[in-house]
């Protein structure tokens, strides 16, 4: 009946215009949740307690989306609550993309909804991940929802969207979301056949078989897994365990295509692949069919069973690339999308990523369209080829005879340029290793300086170096003498990128432009993009018209400029090494965060807090007494205590909050977007932690340090962002002056004073 009804009210929908149904939009529930970890008690009436005002507690805490609570541990049991916010719906529903695994949901103390069964220990057994339509009671609005929630799985809670909306329009959602999956389905399933077909018919029965089971596994795979087939037949597990089959067939699928083509040299590796994804198709499958296992703790096994699987064909594919023909590249670039799709999709699923479609769907419809084009052009070419052969056998032949011997004449003019190019590689690599040998910047230009005539050989030249004051200045040369003759032309474009660079200092009369070969430097900064600071210049006029190895101009002009553009990067990896350096934003004690980082954070977010009126809260910590503590213990001693303060404080705060030594045994945290009462809690967290800490150095138990703070939050208190390190640092005075070992709060209105 519920399906039926479901078909005919979205024919219906479909019928009528949408002004039919604009009565309310669909409204996302994603705020005002809380959640709490363990199973409530129920009363005598079944009731669990937890949804009654009279047994409510401050153990319910905020969260952003009702899924995967912080401090999980082994928690099987959790609840969720929020909210209903009023709308104009006729037909209210609460619409959940997915559940981990089974649930009840309560209002007004009365179970509206459930979806699988729990024991009287609270847990249960997985029953499939459908989506879930819950009805609300027309009085609904402003009440509290409750989600008894069950999972062993490696997920608990909601997952994806959560909203409410009009039973029609859930139904021409459903619909709209599926109608691509649909499509792409059908067109899959379509090939698969007609791919399979061809098995049967033909010689290449195993290429149109690979293409058929890769074709055949997705179709299902999509139509599985998309939300109308909840509709079609209303058994989520059986429907999981299609998604499953044909999911868990993709790398099976995937390995026999890839055997076909890539398996000259990995061969074995890719059948062993696919032959432990046969068989763990069948395990799985096999095993959550018994009731051995439950089905969805095989997906987690699989996502990175396969991951590792993707990574291998992804090597061998990039390994063979260039070996292949072109529309079998466009198939291994297909692939590299599908598996980056699922990649994507698989981060999605296990949360390491926030909820979004991710078009697999299309990616796997490429990809089966690229392997069966493939599949039937080979087949094609195969055809066409066997009778061009029968026609002109004879004449491929003598052609063939023809284009050995010149291949042969060529080959050995290759084999002699490859020597004198083997040379030249075995000299550029020698001087690289040497240049990252080197110190400093300084000293590697002087290295290259002394290997570039036996780099450049045998033509002449010079090198400059572009110095502060904008000239070009010598520093080599080798096989000329500019302190007789004026040999080198300089051509204005060689400098483009550096308008204010002097020219060098030689410029020959009766030489053309063309005599000359001009290699620029171009180095990396850090912080100003590059710049020319170095030029090459070759004088080929100065040697003899010879064939040097077989090489042409233009192959020796190219190997030069491949080798100095290596030396290039080369230099600019040294270059920016040492400007890194300059620029460390660590601090090598604590591993915290330093000062000249935190001066940037505190400008940007400020300006953030300031521009977009949120909250952002600055906090000033200092160890109690660290001086006795360093008088009594040692400064080694002392740094082991800043080492584990640091640490329990970097453990303390949220992963956006920036937390930095400020100097000393002074500490700063930046917190976007806290308000102080969350800052305060942060700051009580962390100084409770380290009156805890037991510091130990050399064999001995030193005792603990206390800290104190100072908190300051805006816009709580008057001024601008940039006045909460002032504020922050009076409040931290303040609990110096009460006793130490406390957290004190900056007053709203007080300003911004210097404090001792």
């Amino acid at each position: 009946m519920l399906r039926a009804a479901a078909l005919g009210l979205v024919l219906l929908a479909m019928c009528l215009p949408p002004q039919a149904f604009a009565v309310g939009e669909p409204l996302h529930l994603t705020t005002g949740w809380e959640y709490r970890w363990g199973d409530s008690p129920f009363d005598e009436k079944g009731v669990p307690l937890w949804t009654q005002s009279l047994h409510q507690d401050d153990q319910w805490q905020s969260i952003g989306f009702p899924s995967n609570p912080p401090g999980r541990a082994r928690q099987q049991n959790a609840w969720f609550r929020t909210t209903l916010p009023a709308g104009e719906w006729r037909d209210p529903v609460l619409y959940i993309f997915s559940v981990d695994l089974i649930t009840e949901v309560y209002l007004d103390g009365q179970r509206i909804y459930h979806y699988g069964t729990f024991t009287p220990e609270g847990t249960g057994r997985f029953e499939g991940w459908p989506w879930h339509m819950i009805s609300l009671p027309p009085d609904y609005a402003g009440k509290e929802i409750y989600f008894r929630i069950w999972s062993n799985y490696s997920d608990i809670g909601l997952w994806g969207e959560v909203k409410i909306m009009d039973r029609p329009d859930f139904y021409l959602y459903v619909l709209e979301q599926s109608l691509d999956r649909l499509v792409v389905s059908g067109f899959s399933l379509l090939i698969a056949v007609l791919a399979l077909i061809f098995a049967l018919v033909q010689e290449n029965r195993r290429l149109f078989g690979s293409v058929g089971l890769f074709s055949l596994a997705s179709g299902l795979m999509i139509l599985a897994e998309s939300q109308t087939a909840q509709l079609i037949m209303h058994a989520p597990l059986v429907w999981d365990f299609i998604t499953a089959g044909s999911y868990y067939m993709l790398p099976v699928a995937m390995g026999l295509l890839f055997e076909h083509w890539f398996g000259d040299r990995f061969r074995r590796t890719i059948r062993s692949l696919w032959q432990f994804h046969l068989a763990y198709v069948l395990g799985a499958l096999g095993l959550s069919a018994v009731g051995a296992i439950n089905l969805s703790s095989t997906f987690p096994v699989f996502d990175a069973l396969f991951v590792v699987t993707l990574s291998i064909l992804t090597l061998i594919v990039v390994a063979r690339f260039r070996n292949v023909e072109p529309l079998q590249r466009r198939a291994a670039i297909a692939f590299g999308i599908f598996g980056l799709l699922l990649i994507i999709d698989m981060a999605v699923a296990h949360g390491f990523l926030p909820w979004q479609r991710v078009p697999v769907t299309w990616g796997a419809l490429a990809f089966s369209v690229l392997v069966v084009t493939i599949a039937f052009r080979q087949y094609y070419d195969t055809q066409k080829a066997l009778r061009h052969l029968n026609l002109s056998l004879e004449s491929k032949v003598f052609e063939r005879t023809a284009a050995l011997e010149k291949l042969a004449d060529r080959e050995r003019l290759r084999a002699k340029a490859l020597a004198f190019e083997n040379l030249k590689a075995s000299i550029l690599n020698d001087v690289v290793s040497e240049l990252q040998d080197a110190s400093s910047y300084t000293t590697a230009i002087a290295v290259l300086c002394h290997r570039l005539p036996e780099l450049s050989h045998p033509i002449p030249g010079a090198f400059f170096q572009l110095e502060e004051d904008g000239k070009f200045h010598r520093l080599a040369e080798w096989g000329i003498d500019l302190e007789r003759n004026d040999h080198l032309v300089f051509l204005p474009h060689v400098l483009d990128e550096a308008p204010k660079a002097s020219p060098p200092p030689s410029v020959s009369r009766g030489m053309t432009a063309s005599d000359q070969w001009h290699f620029p430097l171009s180095i990396q900064h850090a912080g100003r993009g590059s710049s020319i600071e170095g030029l090459l210049i070759l004088l080929v006029s100065e040697v003899p018209v010879v064939d040097i190895q077989a090489f042409t101009a233009s192959q020796l002009y190219h190997n030069i400029k491949g080798a100095i553009e290596k030396i290039t990067v080369t230099l600019s990896g040294i270059r920016l090494m040492e400007e890194f350096q300059q620029l460390s934003y660590e601090d090598s004690l604590t591993g915290l965060k330093n000062r000249r980082l935190f001066d940037e954070l505190m400008t940007h977010h400020s300006g953030v807090a300031q521009r977009m009126n949120s909250d952002l809260s600055v906090l000033i910590a200092d160890i109690d007494h660290f001086k006795t503590f360093n008088d009594t213990w040692g400064h080694e001693a002392g740094d082991e205590a800043l080492r584990q303060v640091a640490f329990a404080l970097q453990d303390s705060f949220r992963d956006t909050d920036a937390v930095c030594r400020f100097g000393g045994e002074e500490f700063v945290i930046i917190m976007p977007g806290a308000d102080l009462e969350h800052a305060c809690q942060r700051a009580e967290d962390a100084r409770q932690r380290i009156s805890h800490i037991k510091i130990l150095h050399g064999g001995r138990n030193l005792g603990g340090v206390t800290i104190s703070f100072g908190v300051a939050s805006w816009p709580r208190t008057q001024g601008t962002p940039k006045d909460l390190l002032a504020l922050a640092d009076k409040a931290l005075y303040l609990a110096k002056q009460h006793g130490r070992n406390r957290v004190e709060v900056a007053e709203p209105s007080a300003p911004p004073v210097d404090t001792p």
